[in-house]
C-alpha cells in the first residue's frame, strides 16, 4: 500500500533518517517507537504529504486515502460540534454529485460500443462499489455514534465549537478524520486528550476497523490493545518486529543481547588477529600471512550495539515530612455552578495511600483536586486536611509559573538540595532534556517542554500529599518509567487524575470514578476497576435497568398488572438473584473469617512472608466478593422494584 525507498532526512550535519525502507501493507497497525526527537512525527509528515525527504522516496497510491490527526494544529470557528463533525462526509456529497453527473451523461449518450461509453460505465461502477463500501447511507446516526464514542453529550451538539478547549476540539478533529474512513490512519499522541471509557472506544475502533494504522502513542496499553506491528526508530535506522509492542519489548532484548555477544567475539578475534600482526610483522617468513591477516582486518564488517538510554537511573523523593494517619477527610462534599457537579461526595484517603481518580472529562475531579488545594471554597459539606499535610501539586498550567529567565539546569537546581545535586544532568537526561537543552532558557521551552521541567522541579520539593493532574500528557515511556518509580517509592500519599491505565497499572491501590454527579469509591488497581465495571455494565445491559432519565416515559408495570406468566418469571427471576446474593454473603463470610485466622498467625510467629502473601491473596479475594455481592445486591433490589 505504501511503499518507503531508501528515505533519508538530513537536517545541516545530522541525519534523521539514513536510508531506511519498509512497506506498509493493508490492515497492517502499526506502532512507531523511538526516544523523543528520533524522527517519528517526521515520518508521519511524510506520509501525510507536510514534509519531502532529503532523498529516497515514499510511493503512495493515488486511490489510497490518508488520514492525519497530528499532535498540535489550528482550529477552525463558526459551526456547531455537530455541523463540524458533518464536514468529515463532504467527500459523500461530492461523490454523489459525480454519481449523478455520470448518471446524467450515459443517458444522453447514444454511442453504447464505444471505447468512452465502457470508460464511463466502468467509472460509474467503480463510484457506485465505493458508495455502498462506505455505507454511509444515514450519516448522521455515524456521526452521532462516533461523537458519543469519544466522550461528548447530546447536549454538546449544538453548542459552538469555540466553546470547547483545545483538547476537546481534537476530538472533533480525530472524530472527523475517523468517520472519513481513510485507506491509512496516521495518529500522531491520540489519546493525549481523552479519557479512559474514550480510549476503550478509540481502542476498539482502530483494532476492528479495516485501514492500515500508523500510530505514534505513549499509552503502552492502548498501542498493545491496537497493533501488531512494531517499527523502531533509532539512530537514523529502523527495525521492524511484526508482533505487538509488549512482544517487541522482549525481542528487542534479545537483539541487543545477542548484538553484544557478536560483538564482543568479533572484538576477540579482532585481538588476537592485530596481536598476531603485531608480532610478526618484521619477520620474512611470516609476511604472507601478516599481509593476508590485514587484508582480513579491512575487509572486516565491523558489527556496532545500539546506543542505548541510561536505564539505571532511579530518581527519588526526599523523604516525606510526615502527616497524620488521615490525610483528606470527606464528608457529603456538593459543588454547583450554574449546576450541580458533583454531590453528596464522602471519601477517606490515608497517608500512604495512591489513589486514582478516573472519569470523563467535565465530571468534577479537577473540581474535587481544587476544593483540596483551597482554590475552591465555596461547597457545601466538610472537607478536612489531615494534621502537617504538606500539597504538592501539578497541572499544566503550573508551567506558567516557572521564571523565565533561568535556565533549564538553573530552575532545577534552585530547589534542589542535598545529594540530589551532583544527579541533575541526569534526572533532565531522563526527561528528555540532555546536553545543550539542559541551558536553554525557560523562555524558549514550548508548552511540553515547560510541563516536564515543572513536574521535576515539583519532584524535589520536600511534600507528603502528591497531587498530579494529568502528569504523563508530554512524557515519553521512558521518562513515566523513572516518575512511576519515584511516586512508588515515595513514602507519602499521592491522587493521580490520570487517564493512563499502564501508567497508573500497580502505581495505585484504590481507585475513585467520577461520573453521574457522584464519586464512587473502588477498591484494587485500575485494571480490577476496569474488569468490573465492564462485568457490572453488561450486568446492567442484560437486566435492561432503565436509568433515572428514563424512569417516568418508561417505568415498568406494576407486578400486578403483569400477567400470571410474567410474575412466575419475574419470581423465578428474584429467587436466582436472592441465592445469588446469599452465596456471595456466605463467602464473604468465610473469606473473612480466614482473614482474621491469617492475622492471628502472623502476631503470633511464624514464616511471615508465606503468612503475608497468603493474607494479601485473601485481603484482594474479599474485596472483589464484596464488589460482586454489591453488583448482586443492587440487580436484586432493581428486580424487586419492577
Amino acid at each position: 500500500m505504501i511503499s518507503v525507498d531508501n528515505l533519508s532526512v538530513a537536517f545541516g550535519s545530522f541525519t534523521l533518517f539514513d536510508n531506511i525502507s519498509f512497506v506498509v501493507n493493508p490492515k497492517d497497525k502499526i506502532a512507531l517507537v523511538g526516544k523523543n526527537g528520533a524522527g517519528k512525527s517526521t515520518m508521519l509528515k511524510i506520509f501525510a504529504g507536510l514534509q519531502a525527504p532529503t532523498g529516497g522516496n515514499v510511493v503512495i497510491p493515488k486511490d489510497v486515502t490518508i488520514g492525519y490527526l497530528p499532535q498540535h494544529m489550528i482550529h477552525a470557528d463558526g459551526k456547531t460540534v455537530l455541523q463540524e463533525a458533518e464536514t468529515a462526509f463532504e467527500h459523500v456529497k461530492e461523490m454523489q454529485a459525480e454519481i449523478e453527473h455520470l448518471t446524467t451523461e450515459l443517458s444522453e449518450r447514444t454511442d453504447y460500443d464505444s471505447a468512452e461509453y465502457a470508460e464511463l460505465i466502468e467509472r460509474l461502477t467503480v463510484k457506485n462499489e465505493q458508495m455502498q463500501t462506505l455505507g454511509l447511507g444515514n450519516f448522521r446516526a455515524e456521526v452521532e455514534k462516533t461523537l458519543i464514542g469519544l466522550g461528548f453529550e447530546r447536549s454538546d451538539f449544538g453548542r459552538d465549537t469555540s466553546e470547547f478547549s483545545g483538547g476537546w476540539r481534537m476530538r472533533i478533529e480525530l472524530a472527523k478524520i475517523l468517520m472519513r474512513r481513510p485507506d491509512v490512519l496516521l495518529l500522531d499522541e491520540p489519546t493525549n486528550h481523552l479519557d479512559i471509557e474514550s480510549i476503550q472506544w478509540l481502542e476498539n475502533f482502530l483494532a476492528t476497523s479495516g485501514c492500515a494504522v500508523i500510530l505514534i502513542s505513549h499509552d503502552r496499553a492502548f498501542i498493545d490493545a491496537v497493533t501488531n506491528r512494531t517499527i523502531e526508530i533509532s539512530l537514523g535506522k529502523i527495525y521492524d518486529y511484526r508482533v505487538s509492542y509488549s512482544k517487541y519489548v522482549e525481542l528487542r532484548k534479545e537483539r541487543r543481547e545477542q548484538q553484544i555477544r557478536a560483538y564482543k567475539n568479533q572484538q576477540k578475534q579482532i585481538q588476537d588477529t592485530e596481536d598476531f600482526i603485531e608480532r610478526f610483522r618484521y619477520k620474512a617468513t611470516k609476511s604472507v600471512q601478516v599481509q593476508s591477516r590485514i587484508k582480513q582486518l579491512e575487509k572486516l564488517e565491523r558489527i556496532e550495539v545500539d546506543m542505548e538510554d541510561n536505564a539505571s537511573l532511579h530518581l527519588k523523593f526526599p523523604p516525606a515530612p510526615r502527616s497524620g494517619d488521615i490525610v483528606v477527610e470527606i464528608d457529603g462534599l456538593e459543588k454547583k455552578y450554574d449546576e450541580v457537579v458533583f454531590s453528596d461526595v464522602s471519601l477517606m484517603i490515608k497517608r500512604g495511600e495512591k489513589v486514582a481518580f478516573v472519569g470523563k472529562n467535565g465530571e468534577g475531579k479537577s473540581t474535587l483536586v481544587k476544593c483540596i488545594m483551597n482554590e475552591i471554597t465555596d461547597y457545601t459539606g466538610k472537607l478536612r486536611l489531615g494534621h502537617n499535610v504538606k500539597i504538592g501539586y501539578f497541572a499544566q498550567n503550573q508551567a506558567s509559573l516557572l521564571d523565565e529567565n533561568r535556565t533549564v539546569f538553573e530552575t532545577i537546581d534552585y530547589v534542589a538540595v542535598g545529594d540530589i545535586r551532583t544527579k541533575i544532568r541526569d534526572i533532565l537526561g531522563a526527561f528528555m532534556f540532555g546536553g545543550e537543552a539542559s541551558d536553554k532558557k525557560v523562555k524558549v521551552l514550548s508548552g511540553g517542554e515547560r510541563s516536564r521541567l515543572a513536574m521535576i522541579r515539583l519532584l524535589l520539593e520536600p511534600v507528603n500529599l502528591l497531587i498530579l493532574d494529568e502528569p504523563t500528557n508530554h512524557l515519553d515511556m521512558r521518562s513515566k518509567d523513572v516518575l512511576k518509580e519515584a511516586i512508588l517509592a515515595f513514602d507519602g500519599t499521592a491522587i493521580i487524575v490520570s487517564h493512563d491505565r499502564e501508567f497508573l497499572d500497580g502505581l495505585v491501590t484504590k481507585v475513585y470514578e467520577f461520573g453521574n454527579k457522584r464519586v464512587k469509591e473502588n477498591l484494587g488497581g485500575i485494571f480490577d476497576f476496569l474488569k468490573a465495571k465492564k462485568l457490572q455494565s453488561l450486568q446492567q445491559l442484560e437486566m435492561r435497568v432503565p436509568q433515572k432519565s428514563e424512569e417516568k416515559e418508561s417505568k415498568a408495570p406494576s407486578e400486578n398488572k403483569l400477567s400470571y406468566e410474567e410474575r412466575k418469571e419475574l419470581n423465578k427471576k428474584v429467587r436466582k438473584a436472592e441465592r445469588a446474593v446469599e452465596e456471595a454473603e456466605k463467602c464473604v463470610a468465610e473469606l473473612e473469617e480466614r482473614q482474621t485466622e491469617l492475622e492471628t498467625k502472623m502476631n503470633d510467629g511464624g514464616n511471615l512472608e508465606e503468612l503475608l502473601a497468603q493474607y494479601n491473596k485473601v485481603k484482594r479475594e474479599l474485596e472483589q466478593k464484596m464488589y460482586e455481592w454489591e453488583i448482586l445486591t443492587e440487580e436484586l433490589e432493581a428486580l424487586k422494584n419492577g
